[in-house]
């Protein structure tokens, strides 16, 4: 039996983790949007374009926020995981895969941006 601060405790750890899961991801998408336009606009092609576009993105938002963020979502709605609530441990497992999702693609286009693209 859990008990209701259990409860209460598991829910803010929810509402938390899943606010800092998804507020970083809102300026990525909004990057998105303006690569793929400034690409369709200039005809540029290949994945320089898209990595520098993203790269952007992750800059804006700031790597220490990011970073930070994604990891404390994970922990929190790792830990607000419960039996009693289904539709809850789903929806939590899914902000989790989208966390370490969104940590993978920052680590990859960081690595890209710095180590493998030219720079003058």
């Amino acid at each position: 039996m859990v008990s209701d601060g259990d409860n209460l405790r598991a829910k803010k750890w929810f509402l938390w983790g899943m606010l800092l899961a998804w507020i970083p991801s809102l300026p990525v998408l909004f990057a998105m949007t303006r690569t793929f336009r400034g690409i369709s606009e200039q005809k540029a092609t290949g994945f320089g374009a898209v990595a520098a576009g993203f790269v952007e993105a992750f800059l804006t938002t700031g790597l220490t926020v990011t970073v930070a963020a994604e990891i404390t979502a994970i922990v929190l709605l790792m830990r607000s995981l419960s039996k009693e609530r289904p539709a809850r441990g789903f929806i939590s497992v899914l902000s989790v895969g989208w966390s370490a999702l969104m940590l993978i693609l920052f680590g990859t286009f960081v690595w890209l941006y710095f180590i493998r693209m030219p720079h003058p």
